[in-house]
């Protein structure tokens, strides 16, 4: 009995062996033909692109044409032409381009990008659509690319993602125009203006009043918001190694030059170390931002705030313009004569001091002033009783955010203070949230953080 138990045994157990090889057989062979797939879809791209004209981007240009797309889906079945002018899909195995190093060689590298092939050493201008709309009144949102002589990674710069955010846009264009293609190593692309729709209308919102910086990386299915996200991420970002998205204080409140980063991330840690003289603040952004949706599909990325909405504000756009140029200069990719200035600190805490009662907010303070706790900085008054309620800071600090002298209300987040902490502690007080996430006072807890009340 107990021999025919254990042949049983050793012929289960030599069926499972045999099962296991022809598994991994299998995935080997999924593998494969998943690579030879993508090699396709490549060649398909490349054959299907038109090359773009070289242009000097400080000329006056045309409106932007449309690239050819892509013929309807009439079922689920892809065709060679639905893989024209799309970046891979995004799954959960996306190439995770932060490990990846800078050549060190200088060799011309072909680049394919909105159904275009942009030459070594040249700029061009190109239209992206995210079919979106009714047809016959489409109107292309421009993007501008370089494509260095030598080779080097793609820097993505995106603007008014917020229509009503002006600075940005500025910043994108003197940026642009200011390159070089012949000695540029790597590759710029810029978007000045994402929301085109809301720049038309002075909003900072789609026209179904939501906020697209919500929706990344998107959905081709979902609404007209996810749709969008999805053409620009796919389109667009995926081709891209590292990203600036472009922003502006919200709400009638206006920033200090800032960059808003994940400081948790080795990578986007490094990356931040190349902007000059501009102030970090601590912040891993909400689900559906860009930045987030980059950072998770390996791309490293952060928020430039400068300013506030619906303003050009030539201090501020020139803060912005030499912060990306001296990371441009860091990063190898563009060189020029540069003075570098005092290195700002990075605050991983930050926290808004409300008003107490409603009237109109008149500031004692500017921004990027030093403060300590129980300073005066503004005073709101009831313009009926003449009552006068100070407001304090409530913390040591650097005011990196405020409201403009406007009528508030109780409760209204007037002044944004950067404390200085250390990384531990930030890492034990987020963690000590993260498992707090389910609780009910989850909500209220939000509700002094800085995407509450200035969200990007």
């Amino acid at each position: 009995m107990r021999s025919t138990y254990k042949l049983v045994l050793i012929s289960a157990i030599a069926c499972t062996v045999a099962s296991v090889n022809v598994l991994a057989e299998g995935i080997e062979n999924i593998a494969v033909s998943a690579s030879t797939l993508v090699d396709v879809a490549k060649s398909s791209e490349e054959a299907t692109a038109t090359v773009a004209p070289a242009v000097d981007l400080k000329d006056i240009a045309p409106p932007p044409v449309v690239s050819p797309e892509p013929k309807p889906k009439g079922s689920s079945t892809k065709t060679e032409a639905d893989t024209d002018n799309k970046a891979p899909p995004l799954t959960g195995t996306t190439k995770d381009k932060r490990n990846e190093t800078v050549p060190s060689t200088i060799i011309e590298e072909k680049f394919i990008i909105l159904g275009s092939e942009i030459t070594p050493g040249t700029a061009t201008r190109l239209a992206w659509s995210p079919n979106v709309g009714i047809s016959g009144l489409k109107l292309p949102t421009p993007v501008l690319v370089i494509n260095g002589k030598h080779s080097g990674d793609t820097l993505c710069l995106t603007a008014a993602i917020h229509g009503d955010e002006l600075n940005g846009i500025e910043i994108v264009r003197r940026v642009m125009y200011d390159i070089d293609p012949k000695k540029l190593h790597g590759k710029i692309i810029g978007v000045p203006i994402v929301n085109l729709q809301g720049f038309q209308r002075a909003s900072r919102y789609l026209p179904d009043r939501r906020d697209l910086n919500r929706f990344f990386p998107g959905d081709p299915a979902g609404s007209s918001a996810s749709r969008i996200a999805h053409s620009l991420f796919t389109e667009v970002i995926q081709y891209c190694d590292s990203l600036i998205d472009l922003h502006t204080g919200s709400f009638r409140r206006t920033n200090l030059p800032q960059l808003r980063a994940n400081m948790l991330d080795s990578k986007v840690i490094k990356f931040s170390e190349g902007f000059d003289d501009i102030a970090v603040v601590h912040s891993r952004g909400n689900p559906g931002m860009l930045r987030v949706a980059a950072l998770d599909h390996g791309i490293v990325a952060v928020t430039l705030e400068v300013g506030e909405s619906m303003r050009l504000q030539e201090r501020e756009v020139k803060a912005g313009v030499k912060g990306i140029n001296a990371l441009l200069e860091r990063e190898g990719m563009y060189s020029r004569l540069f003075t570098w200035g005092d290195p700002e600190p990075v605050y991983y805490k930050s926290i808004w001091v409300r008003a107490g009662q409603g009237g109109i907010l008149l500031s004692r303070i500017e921004l990027g002033d030093s403060v300590d706790k129980g300073d005066i900085l503004g005073n709101i008054t009831d313009p009926i009783t003449n009552e006068v309620s100070k407001l304090r800071a409530s913390h040591d600090g650097r005011i990196i955010g405020m409201a403009v002298n406007q009528v508030v209300m109780p409760g209204f987040a007037a002044y944004h203070i950067g404390i200085r902490a250390s990384e531990e502690t930030v890492v034990a007080e987020e963690s000590l949230k993260e498992a707090a996430s389910n609780s009910v006072f989850e909500v209220g807890s939000r509700e002094n953080t800085i995407q509450e009340i200035d969200p990007e």
